[in-house]
């Protein structure tokens, strides 16, 4: 059981469930996309995704100063059912979708502009117009997921 409530613990926070629901439509995100998407502070973001990480359901891997963030594969089916439930529960909401919106938004200025630099949201300066890197394919593990 504390196993389950530590589960209900990480979902009981509004940044943490943005976090989710752009990784439950991403294969992977940067810190500064998250940044971008939800107008905040690289600590911030980094914290949270340090305790979805600790719990398990995201992870991270670095490249150069800049970290990036995927779903992990979820084998619990308490997880599993509940994360799928959360999706198509925030596909339906307004404020979900302007997230996500947002998410496109900044990506599509950060993939025209080429790559992430010193001075982008990355390195810790306020979500602008920065350059960007490609993104990867969809990992297999979390297409059933997705």
């Amino acid at each position: 059981m504390k196993d389950i409530a530590q589960f209900f613990k990480v979902l009981a926070d509004e940044a943490r469930l943005q976090m989710l629901w752009l990784l439950l439509n991403h294969d992977e995100l940067c810190v500064c996309d998250f940044m971008a998407a939800l107008e905040i502070t690289q600590s911030k973001a980094s914290r949270h995704l340090s305790t979805l990480r600790h719990a398990g359901l995201v992870t991270d891997r670095k490249e150069g100063l800049w970290s990036f963030y995927a779903l992990c594969p979820i084998e619990d089916p308490l997880a599993k059912k509940h994360l799928e439930l959360l999706k198509a529960t925030l596909a339906e909401r307004t404020d979900a979708q302007l997230r996500l919106t947002k998410l496109h938004q900044w990506l599509a200025v950060r993939v025209r502009n080429a790559a992430c630099t010193v001075d982008s949201a990355c390195a810790c300066a306020p979500p602008k117009a920065t350059q960007a890197r490609t993104l990867p394919e969809q990992s297999p593990q979390l297409r059933g997921l997705r």
